[in-house]
């Protein structure tokens, strides 16, 4: 199943724009979309769409730096749960991975993240690109990605430079913003980050704010310690790291306080496999998740720390023998059938 080329545009894009004056009816008839499109709780447009919106903020404001100044004024509050995750992750890392994540739930905008020689560079793809990418929606990601980066360390995060396609001299508003040399003209959109500021902690880390905010650790339910077999408690720890990628043998270790040797031999012992219990806690939370009727399942698949939703459909059939859609038609029918047995 292809990724589907759908943008999710929050009700917090539409205040941000008009605490700059720009009303949504304004916005969307500069963009030529539908006139009633911001309302409801969530707008879903295609990229080719949502690059007008973007271009529409723009010529409106007539402000090159709006993108920064928007992400700058944003209360951390207003962003979605699963987005205001990435604030309480462990440390820069892991947040701008749970943001990377994140966006792939929203948009099919992909984060590309790869350290190497101390530089952490990040590059934005969009697989359904009718066109170059405006500036503004540019500046508005990478500004988010650094913003993150300030707010939850608490420390002055600079990157250590910026690439732009764009031509011609930034704004002043860009240079004091981001603090570091920034080059136009390059072949491609690029922030590059001190890898040694991604080790930096969130002094805000709070696993059990992550708990409530993450829908795929809601169901890895009670404390480890509780469990006796180690099976069980694996399943908890994967649940629990899901959202931010599949976790390896090492990652669950560590957050059970044992070397990789001693998990491995006491997996063993219990007649399992790392790879089966990865297995089984991906369909545990998979069932758990699509019992939810309002869980898009390719967010379903973005929890389970699947890259694409074909993969997940590929291992959800080989747990159910049918697709997730299907699967959850047939419980949603079942759950009726008994909620209306139980009403005589």
């Amino acid at each position: 199943m292809a990724q589907a080329d759908k943008c999710k545009i929050p009700q917090a894009f539409w205040r941000a724009a008009e605490r700059f004056g720009i009303l949504p009816a304004a916005l969307l008839r500069q963009a030529r979309l539908p006139a009633a499109l911001h309302l409801g709780d969530q707008t879903f447009v295609t990229t080719s769409q949502y690059f007008a919106l973007m271009q529409a903020l723009t010529d409106l404001s007539g402000d090159p730096a709006l993108g920064i100044r928007m992400v700058q004024t944003v209360d951390t509050s207003v962003h979605p749960p699963s987005s205001l995750a990435a604030f309480y992750a462990r440390d820069y890392r892991d947040g701008l991975t749970r943001l990377a994540r994140f966006k792939r739930l929203c948009t099919p905008e992909q984060l590309q993240l790869a350290e190497a020689g101390g530089d952490c560079m990040i590059h934005i793809e969009w697989p359904f690109a009718p066109g170059v990418e405006p500036a503004i929606s540019i500046d508005i990601t990478f500004a988010t990605l650094v913003e993150l980066g300030r707010r939850a360390t608490g420390q002055e995060i600079k990157p250590r430079r910026l690439e732009l396609t764009r031509s011609g001299p930034v704004t002043t508003t860009h240079a004091e913003y981001f603090g570091c040399p920034i080059r136009t003209g390059a072949a491609r959109d690029v922030l590059v980050l001190d890898a040694f500021d991604l080790d930096r902690p969130f002094p805000g880390h709070n696993p059990e704010m992550l708990d409530m905010l993450t829908p795929a650790l809601s169901s890895a339910l009670g404390e480890i310690e509780a469990h006796s077999s180690v099976a069980e408690q694996v399943k908890i720890v994967l649940k629990r790291s899901l959202a931010s990628g599949q976790p390896s043998l090492s990652d669950v270790a560590r957050q059970l306080g044992m070397s990789d040797r001693t998990l491995q031999r006491r997996i063993t012992e219990e007649g399992s496999t790392f790879r089966e219990l990865l297995s089984d806690a991906r369909r545990d939370l998979g069932r758990y998740l699509l019992a939810d009727p309002t869980t898009d399942i390719q967010e379903v698949a973005c929890l389970l720390g699947y890259q694409d939703t074909t993969s997940f459909y590929r291992a959800f059939r080989e747990w159910e023998g049918m697709p997730p859609n299907r699967w959850r038609e047939m419980n949603m029918a079942s759950r009726e059938v008994a909620a209306a047995s139980g009403l005589h």
